[in-house]
């Protein structure tokens, strides 16, 4: 992300601070007008995203429907916006308010784009709204959520659950809730991508590892690990993790405590 890196230098201390506040409480005032109106669902057509509206005057739809609710049951409806609330501030605080503000941005253009292919069919906010659950259960995948307060469950596990119900809306959803899914999560692979794939590089190392200590006796067991700096291997501390930097010549492996900060090699040794 040099682009963003350079905007942030530039514009750091722009930026709309706890915007997920400022979305919870217009969805909260939009959720109390349509239930002290006598046709509720008569108030929300006014504030969905129909880009054909859009296009006949109507310009307010392009904001507005980042108003509306997600639920009209009120138990569910607190505690949507409590978890939102809960990971778009522990985002902001991760990310600072100028990086969250652009994430949030780039899955509200691609929503906004990829509704205009399909100009007469309302255009919902939740998948955009459930890029921030994603984005948060990729940092903190051991996070114990409590469902209503009770039931606990690792997050990862609901993304898992989250990711799964994609892949089937992408197989047999319509076409318009299909780009939905995938403008919903482009803030989402532009902002871990780089972390995606080096997690997938320690995974084949791992399968490696597994396969080699598989493979030999223990007499012949040979570190498959170690670290440059201090020479610990997977064998001495077989609960160490290893990276391997691809910025040093030689691709040399560094233990996790040596990784942060080190001085990259310039020549192979």
């Amino acid at each position: 992300m040099r682009i963003l890196n350079k905007l942030e230098r530039k514009f750091g201390n722009g930026g709309i601070p706890n915007v997920t506040l400022a979305l919870i409480l217009a969805q909260v005032a939009v959720y109390i007008i349509s239930k002290t109106n006598q046709n509720p669902e008569e108030v929300m057509k006014a504030f969905y995203l129909v880009p054909s509206l859009v296009l006949q005057g109507q310009i307010w739809r392009l904001l507005s429907f980042l108003a509306v609710p997600p639920v009209t049951n009120p138990i569910f409806a607190f505690f949507f916006w409590y978890l939102f609330y809960l990971m778009g501030n522990s985002l902001e605080q991760f990310w600072g308010t100028f990086r969250y503000n652009i994430f949030l941005l780039i899955g509200y253009l691609a929503t906004v784009g990829a509704s205009f292919l399909f100009p007469n069919v309302p255009a919902s906010n939740g998948f955009l709204q459930g890029s921030v659950f994603l984005a948060f259960a990729f940092l903190n995948p051991d996070f114990m959520l409590y469902i209503f307060f009770i039931l606990p469950v690792k997050i990862k596990w609901l993304a898992l659950i989250t990711w799964i119900s994609y892949a089937y809306i992408l197989i047999f959803g319509e076409w318009n809730t299909r780009l939905l899914v995938i403008a919903s999560i482009c803030n989402y692979l532009l902002f871990f991508w780089s972390d995606i794939k080096d997690r997938i590089r320690t995974g084949k190392r791992h399968m490696a590892s597994q396969t080699t200590r598989f493979s030999q006796t223990k007499s012949e067991k040979l570190p498959f690990h170690r670290c440059v700096v201090c020479g610990v291997t997977d064998l001495s501390d077989p609960d160490m993790d290893f990276r391997y930097c691809t910025q040093c010549a030689g691709t040399p492996g560094y233990c996790i405590e040596h990784l942060e900060g080190h001085e990259h090699i310039l020549t192979a040794s």
